[in-house]
């Protein structure tokens, strides 16, 4: 039986300055005025990890027009929004904080400058539901009733009213959220057809603010991006005006020019493109086809049992490429597996900058060549795959190359970024190759894609008393159960909250992993289950506000590389 807001505060009272445990008879669910209040998780102490808190509003009360939650992109877009006002109004009216440790906390999942499909905000079964942290006041190992009081029928509801209702709303900031959302996506439905991998609009603003900071760089001199004439489309869209801007064809696009004239700068752009983007965010309309993946080399990740014969073969000593496995990959082996793991779940695009990558597995030189015969080299650089890649497997390739010509005839468009604006200097790159026969289209097999079964039974997610310990540390590390995951080398994800939940989509995948799908099957049976059920599924019946959406290439991607991992190719 739900109990009322004035009992949720009598019983505050009446257990004030009594032990910490008594907090856990508040467990349930109490009506208030318009808004139903839900304590979830009740926490131990002062100094553990927040109490789990839930605000329902019938959307006939919160008074939200169903335009501006008429599909899914409208809603994802509403929830956004409302997070971000619910996350400011916390600012604004949880000012004063008294007592022990996390004592006064209010804390939401807090939002960056992507528009993410997150379980902290949501709209369900006729509801708005928000899922928030609060830090139970007390001194020490007791209770501070009173205050917890005032938290419970003053600061929460003042947020709750400041944040949650159509009313308090500023209209045109909320409608240019959603409708900035819907057209940036209507753009990526519209980008094969258009035969694009990428669109960049002109007055796009791609410098970050700095290496911590993923918001518009403000201060300086700001070049905003203006497209060359022979790239630049128009597109129709749904709810702004008409939009021109760069668009990057499928096939090959070399990206080249001088050391910090902004080659990187645009394809971090591009790599964050396959995202939503917030207004004002300066990349709301630079938007990438969902299935484009950046490739990094990456040494001493984990390989298990990966056919990169394509790549590297006639290793020393025998070793087998085409069931490779390493828990110590090199640049060249780990980049091939990256490739090669991308194109296995789907991969569409790939994205690679000079950077970070292994210079001996992307070009090998004619000088190199006649030094070191090609029966002593067992890298076959992905110069000698790029074409193929495109047309007999449809995979696209973005490269930013500064330093070196070898890619000019083989790129179907080659993009020079001189003092942070685009030039088109194809016909330039062409000429200069005409006569090379070095640079000739390249006549070999591209790799073909080869699944693989995890074994089941190999990741466990407990961890000694916890039946489920499932902890990201920033966007580089993974703890699950007793397994250290490192994935620095994702760059396109964005938020902790993405890692968190493909830790607990990889524990609900064990259920799956059972010696007869592949690596890409149970990627889509996950994807499939929370398309139907909602990302709760993952972690049910737990009730968690920490989760956000992740693609299949970074769940399959986290996947390999768990060190413990075991895997069969499919004959």
């Amino acid at each position: 039986m739900m109990r009322s807001q004035k009992e949720l505060q009598q019983s505050l009272i009446k257990i004030d300055g009594k032990g910490y445990p008594l907090y856990k008879t508040l467990k349930g669910g109490y009506q208030c005025a318009n808004y139903e209040i839900w304590i979830d998780y009740v926490q131990g102490d002062p100094f553990a990890a927040p109490s789990k808190v839930r605000v329902r509003i019938p959307m006939s009360v919160s008074g939200f027009p169903e335009d501006t939650y008429s599909n899914d992109y409208r809603m994802i877009a509403l929830c956004d929004f409302l997070k971000r006002r619910f996350y400011h109004s916390i600012i604004k009216h949880n000012k004063r904080r008294e007592g022990s440790g996390k004592s006064g906390v209010i804390e939401i999942d807090r939002p960056g400058q992507e528009v993410l499909n997150s379980s902290s905000m949501l709209i369900k079964k006729g509801f708005i539901e928000t899922r928030f942290l609060v830090g139970l006041p007390g001194f020490g190992r007791r209770i501070a009733g009173k205050i917890a009081a005032r938290m419970f029928t003053d600061v929460i509801p003042n947020i709750v009213d400041d944040s949650l209702y159509f009313e308090k709303q500023d209209k045109g900031e909320l409608y240019r959220h959603i409708t900035t959302v819907e057209d940036a996506e209507f753009i990526r439905g519209r980008l094969s057809e258009l035969g694009l991998v990428a669109f960049v609009a002109d007055n796009a603003i791609l410098p970050r603010a700095s290496g911590v900071d993923p918001g518009p760089l403000t201060l300086g001199r700001l070049i905003p991006f203006e497209s060359c004439s022979s790239l630049r489309i128009k597109i129709n869209l749904p709810n702004h005006e008409e939009i021109s801007g760069m668009g990057i064809p499928k096939g090959v696009t070399l990206i080249v020019g001088g050391g910090y004239h902004g080659k990187s700068t645009l394809l971090n752009a591009l790599e964050h493109g396959i995202y939503n983007h917030v207004p004002d965010d300066g990349r709301e309309f630079v938007v990438t086809d969902g299935n484009a993946v950046k490739i990094r080399a990456e040494d001493g990740r984990s390989i298990q049992n990966l056919n990169i014969d394509p790549f590297i073969s006639n290793l020393p000593f025998g070793q087998d490429t085409t069931t490779f496995s390493t828990v110590n990959a090199s640049g060249s082996t780990s980049q091939a597996a990256n490739i090669l793991e991308a194109i296995e779940i789907g991969a569409k695009a790939l994205l690679l900058d000079e950077d970070t990558l292994a210079t001996n597995f992307m070009i090998r030189d004619k000088q190199m060549k006649a030094l070191i015969s090609k029966d002593k080299e067992p890298i076959t650089p992905f110069v000698e795959h790029v074409k193929g890649l495109y047309k007999k497997r449809g995979v696209s390739t973005v490269i930013v190359m500064g330093g070196s010509s070898d890619y000019f005839g083989l790129a179907d468009i080659v993009i020079g970024m001189i003092e942070y604006r685009p030039h088109d200097l194809t016909t330039q790159a062409h000429q200069i190759v005409k006569k090379d026969a070095s640079c000739s289209e390249f006549h070999v097999t591209p790799p073909s894609v080869v699944h693989r079964i995890p074994l089941p039974n190999i990741l466990n997610a407990s961890k000694g008393r916890k039946p489920i310990h499932i902890r990201p540390e920033g966007l580089t590390l993974l703890q699950f159960g007793e397994h250290r995951v490192q994935l620095g080398a994702l760059e396109q994800m964005v938020h902790s909250s993405q890692l968190r939940a493909i830790g607990y989509a990889i524990h609900y995948a064990q259920r799956f992993i059972d010696g007869q799908r592949s690596i890409k099957e149970i990627c889509q049976i996950v994807w499939t289950n929370i398309e139907e059920k909602g990302i709760d599924c993952l972690c049910e019946p737990e009730i968690r506000g920490d989760l956000a959406e992740f693609r299949s290439y970074e769940l399959a991607a986290t996947l390999n590389r768990f060190r413990d991992l075991k895997v069969k190719q499919i004959n």
